[in-house]
């Protein structure tokens, strides 16, 4: 018994476990679709190499920067430091400070000259950090005299450029030689550049290619994906159609199973699963039919034979004799009724469609199914048709009203009608009744449903009535619905093509 208790206590546990909802950003994500849910991974993915590229990078910098001047940045500087120099060599001394100024304003950094022992000479900064002084000590004399980078310097250049941190500056350092007659002659100097940026204006870094080379990874990543995500919410698409039409009873839709991967699996099984269900409903429906068929003879014997003994009965038997007669006829009207469904269902391979005259179909059913005491009016126009099958069309229509009587008749009228729009038609079989609870609604139609599962045959028949209206409309490629009106009473549409 311990053993018992610990089970049924832990399995208590695992289903209120199982009950603890999900947070809300992940049930979000869960009822996303399939092609929003693979783009947010695809970029998910891309956003982590991308944080993974920016700390490599970053990483890469800290340790040495000094390889950028072997890229196309390097020669930007160089070609920079040219210009510098050759309008220093060509200005007066006095006029140094506006030369720095402008270049400064024009590269869009913090230009400043130091001596060779990091002495401030011109500039808009005269304060250097300690590691930038230090790097500016370790920089070699430059021996090419026009500025430009001399080829003995390519084993300890004349350049450098690192980064200091609180705060972060980016420090660009050239080492070159000014040669101005005006200034003295050769004097060796230190330019610096600062920045707060790694691009330095553009100098190091352009961030414009990248932000296009981005770009066009992006679009050309939705170009690359989208054939493959059309092609998978395209199968997935057709696939939730033909299970909800499988679902509704249409077992004779196909999947297309062109597809050789996971998908096309999925397709070919819903189709085979089709295929079965179609098999099973048709065997089912088709032994209905002959059980039904076969219990006519010897039920009318019986009829008979009951018949005969309520006439000759004593008086003493005779309230036994038609209570079994009545019983009888109960049976009977079950298995017509019976025969009636199996007939409509096979019925869609024979039936003829042509134009109808929905207000003579109408006053079919009204003349088969009508009460005195119960008023029915009609609101149908002249010369309004469908296409259908006549005889199906009286039956679906007799079943209804015969239903509408049953359960609304008694408060108030029942109503007829039928409109045309958009090449389809309406028929309206609507009472006063109670109505229907919504959550019984769906239920209406399938075979052997009653909504007072305590009613007898007298108060609520067998529950195959709704079952043949559907039956024989979806015969003749129609749809029907319930719905309950406002205030109260039970609304059933029919709605069938235009007849021509």
């Amino acid at each position: 018994m311990k053993n018992k208790k610990d089970t049924e206590t832990r399995g208590q546990g695992d289903a209120e476990i199982s009950r603890v909802p999900a947070s809300p950003r992940f049930s979000l994500f869960l009822r996303l679709p399939l092609s929003a849910k693979i783009l947010i991974w695809f970029f998910l993915n891309l956003t982590v190499l991308g944080v993974v590229f920016i700390l490599l990078f970053n990483a890469q910098f800290r340790l040495n920067l000094d390889w950028v001047f072997a890229s196309r940045a390097g020669q930007r500087v160089d070609a920079m430091r040219s210009l510098l120099v050759g309008e220093l060599n060509t200005t007066l001394p006095d006029d140094w400070h506006g030369v720095i100024d402008r270049f400064s304003e024009a590269y869009g950094v913090h230009l400043a000259l130091f001596e060779p022992n990091g002495e401030p000479l011109i500039g808009a900064f005269s304060e250097l950090p300690k590691e930038v002084r230090q790097r500016i000590l370790l920089l070699p004399a430059r021996r090419s005299a026009s500025g430009s980078p001399g080829a003995g310097n390519r084993a300890t250049p004349d350049q450098a450029f690192l980064r200091t941190d609180d705060p972060v500056r980016y420090w660009l350092l050239l080492r070159t030689r000014l040669d101005n007659p005006r200034a003295g002659g050769v004097m060796r100097v230190v330019m610096v550049a600062q920045d707060d940026s790694l691009s330095m204006g553009g100098l190091i870094l352009d961030p414009a290619p990248w932000l296009w080379l981005a770009g066009g990874a992006v679009v050309f990543s939705l170009l690359f994906w989208f054939p493959l995500l059309r092609g998978i919410t395209r199968s997935l698409r057709q696939m939730t159609q033909t299970t909800r039409q499988i679902a509704e009873g249409s077992f004779d839709v196909r999947v297309s199973t062109r597809r050789q991967d996971e998908l096309g699996s999925l397709a070919e099984s819903i189709n085979q699963m089709a295929a079965r269900l179609d098999g099973f409903v048709k065997g089912q429906k088709r032994f209905l039919g002959d059980i039904a068929h076969e219990l006519c003879s010897p039920l009318a014997r019986l009829q008979m034979v009951l018949g005969i003994w309520e006439q000759r009965a004593a008086e003493g038997q005779k309230e036994y004799a038609k209570s079994a007669n009545e019983k009888a006829q109960q049976i009977a009207a079950l298995v017509n009724e019976l025969l009636v469904f199996s007939r409509a269902s096979f019925g869609e391979a024979a039936v003829r469609l042509a134009a109808v005259p929905v207000r003579e179909a109408v006053a079919e059913a009204v003349r088969r199914e009508a009460s005195e005491t119960v008023k029915i009016g009609i609101d149908i126009r002249a010369g309004l048709t469908v296409r259908a099958d006549g005889e199906l069309l009286v039956r679906a229509l007799s079943n209804l009203l015969r239903n509408a009587i049953r359960h609304g008749g008694e408060t108030g009228p029942v109503e007829i009608g039928a409109s045309e729009e958009a090449g389809m038609v309406s028929i309206r079989v609507a009472d006063s009744g109670p109505g229907v609870p919504e959550e019984e609604l769906p239920k209406l139609f399938d075979a052997f449903y009653r909504l007072d599962s305590a009613r007898t045959r007298e108060t609520g028949g067998v529950g195959l009535g709704l079952t043949i209206v559907k039956t024989c409309v979806e015969s003749c490629l129609g749809t029907v619905v319930a719905r309950n009106r406002d205030p109260h009473g039970l609304e059933v549409v029919i709605r069938l093509p235009v007849g021509e």
